[in-house]
């Protein structure tokens, strides 16, 4: 028997090696209770290109302090940030990974945000 946290790396295995075939940067997106991560990845190397997260203190301060991370608003915020820094990074066209998580809410209020900041993908 699988654990919940298991049955989802299991899920985002298949969609990195999808993506690996592409050979163009990657957006991971990684969710705790608390905070939302995102960071971009170059295709080869898997350099760390940007990234952007509630954890950051500048963040923390303008979504109002602590525990504050964790919902869509916060998410959106995260995911406008990550576009600006890919594109400061020349980074206009990414695959998109969700690692393994479900497809809604916060997840995707991140990549919506992302898409209208001028992300594609």
């Amino acid at each position: 028997m699988l654990t919940k946290k298991e049955q989802r790396i299991r899920r985002a295995r298949q969609t990195r090696i999808r993506i690996a075939t592409q050979g163009v940067a990657r957006l991971t997106v990684n969710r705790t209770n608390l905070h939302i991560y995102a960071s971009v990845i170059a295709g080869e190397g898997g350099k760390v290109l940007a990234s952007a997260s509630t954890a950051e203190a500048e963040v923390r301060k303008s979504l109002g302090g602590a525990g504050k991370g964790g919902n869509a608003a916060a998410a959106q915020l995260i995911g406008k940030r990550i576009a600006e820094k890919a594109k400061a990074a020349g980074v206009e066209k990414v695959a998109f990974d969700r690692s393994g998580f479900a497809y809604h809410g916060r997840v995707k209020a991140l990549a919506d945000a992302a898409r209208e900041a001028g992300l594609q993908f």
